[in-house]
C-alpha cells in the first residue's frame, strides 16, 4: 500500500487536517468505547440476541448505523470501563478495569474509519498495578516487535485505518499506585526513558506499516504531560493526541484551551481531541451525578466545548466518550436497552454534521 492510500496530516492555509485516501479533507469526529459485550449483561442479553446476536450484525445495524446518522465518522478506541464502579466514579486507579478492546480482525470488519490501540506501556494513570518496564532493555524491543507484528502488520493495508493510538493516559510521575520509572525524577533521565519508549514502539510500528499515522500515546490532563516526554515524543509522532473532561465550569476548558495552544505553538504539531465526554445522573447509573443535570444540559456542554476546540486551527477532530451505557462507565448516548437519549443525540447530530460541513469533508462511502 503506498502512502496515498492511507489517511494523513496536512496544514492548509486556514488549519490542520486529515486528508482521506481520495484526497478530501476528513474530519475525525469519532465516539470512544464502542462495545458489543455491553449488550450482553443478563439485563439485557435477550435484547442483544434478537437484535443483533453477532459481531458483524451489531457492526452493520447498531453501532455504525449510529454514528452515520448522528454525524460521527470515526470508530476510536474501543477499550471500556467494565469493573471497579466505586473507584472508577471517583477516577481512582482499579485492578482489570478495563477491557483489552477489540481483537484485531474486528477492526478489519469495521466499514467506517478507525483507530487502533496497541498499548506498549501498561502505565495508565487508572491502572491500580502498572508495570513500569525496562524501555531501554533489549526484552522491551522484542516485545515492541511482538507488538507490530501481532497488532499492525495485519492494518498494513487497511485503507480505513486512521492511525495507532500507543498508551492510554500514561502517568509518567507520580502514579497514584506509587509505581514508577526508577530515577525519572530528573528531567533529563525521564527524557530518555521516554526517548528509548517512543524510538522502540514507533520503530517496531513502521518496520511492519511504512504509512499510516502515528497518533502516539492519548495523554490525560489529570494524568499529567511532562515536558521532557513531550520533547521526546515530537520526533517519532505525528499528531498529540489528548483527552480532556471539563464538566460544567467553564475555567476547566479555558484551562485545556490554553494547554492546548502552548502545546501546538511550542511543537507545531496538530492536536486530536481523542477522548472527551460529560455526564449526569441517569435512571440506571445514579452514581454518575455531575454539575451537568440531564442529557438536553449535556448536549448544550458538547455544543459549547466542542465550538471552543473546532475554533482552534490545530483541532483535527474530537471522539467522544462514549457510545451505550453499561453499569459501571455509567454514561453513553444510548441507555442499557439500546435506545438513544434524544434529548442529547438530537441537538448533537445537528451540531456534528453542521461543523464538519463547515470544516471539510467527513464521512467517506462506505467500503465495497
Amino acid at each position: 500500500m503506498s502512502e496515498s492510500a492511507t489517511f494523513r496530516i496536512e496544514q492548509t492555509a486556514d488549519r490542520w487536517t486529515f486528508i482521506d485516501p481520495a484526497g478530501a479533507r476528513f474530519v475525525s469526529v469519532g465516539v470512544a468505547h464502542a462495545d458489543e459485550t455491553n449488550l450482553m449483561y443478563p439485563h439485557n442479553l435477550d435484547l442483544w440476541r434478537q437484535r443483533y446476536g453477532s459481531k458483524p450484525a451489531w457492526l452493520r445495524n447498531g453501532l455504525e448505523a449510529d454514528l452515520r446518522a448522528w454525524g460521527f465518522t470515526t470508530i476510536s478506541a474501543t477499550e471500556e470501563i467494565v469493573a471497579g464502579r466505586a473507584l472508577a466514579a471517583a477516577g481512582g486507579p482499579v485492578d482489570i478495569a478495563h477491557s483489552s478492546g477489540w481483537p484485531t480482525p474486528d477492526y478489519l470488519m469495521a466499514q467506517l474509519p478507525h483507530c487502533v490501540p496497541l498499548r506498549p506501556l501498561e502505565i495508565e494513570s487508572w491502572n491500580g498495578f502498572p508495570a513500569y518496564r525496562d524501555v531501554e532493555s533489549a526484552n522491551f524491543v522484542e516485545y515492541c516487535d511482538y507488538v507490530a507484528r501481532r497488532h499492525v502488520l495485519p492494518h498494513a493495508a487497511n485503507p480505513l485505518l486512521l492511525g495507532y493510538f500507543l498508551t492510554d493516559a500514561p502517568r509518567w510521575q507520580g502514579h497514584p499506585s506509587g509505581a514508577g520509572f526508577t530515577g525519572a525524577e530528573s528531567p533529563d533521565r525521564l527524557h530518555e526513558l521516554a526517548e528509548a519508549y517512543y524510538r522502540t514502539i514507533t520503530t517496531a510500528i513502521r518496520r511492519y506499516d511504512p504509512h499510516h499515522l502515528i497518533l502516539g500515546d492519548r495523554y490525560g490532563l489529570v494524568a499529567g504531560m511532562p515536558e521532557p516526554v513531550l520533547a521526546a515524543a515530537a520526533a517519532y509522532v505525528d499528531a498529540w493526541s489528548v483527552q480532556v473532561f471539563t464538566g460544567a465550569d467553564t475555567s476547566r476548558l479555558r484551562q485545556a484551551l490554553e494547554t492546548f495552544d502552548a502545546l501546538h505553538e511550542r511543537t507545531g504539531k496538530p492536536i486530536l481531541i481523542a477522548d472527551t465526554g460529560n455526564w449526569c445522573a441517569t435512571p440506571t447509573s445514579p452514581h454518575r451525578a455531575s454539575d451537568i443535570p440531564d442529557q438536553r444540559s449535556r448536549a448544550a456542554h458538547y455544543i459549547r466545548t466542542i465550538s471552543a476546540y473546532a475554533s482552534r486551527p490545530w483541532l483535527l477532530g474530537w471522539h467522544w466518550c462514549g457510545y451505550l451505557e453499561n453499569p459501571t462507565r455509567g454514561v453513553g448516548m444510548k441507555n442499557p436497552n439500546d435506545e438513544p437519549y434524544l434529548d442529547f443525540v438530537e441537538p448533537v447530530t445537528e451540531f456534528n454534521q453542521a461543523t464538519t460541513a463547515a470544516l471539510g469533508h467527513g464521512m467517506p462511502a462506505e467500503r465495497q
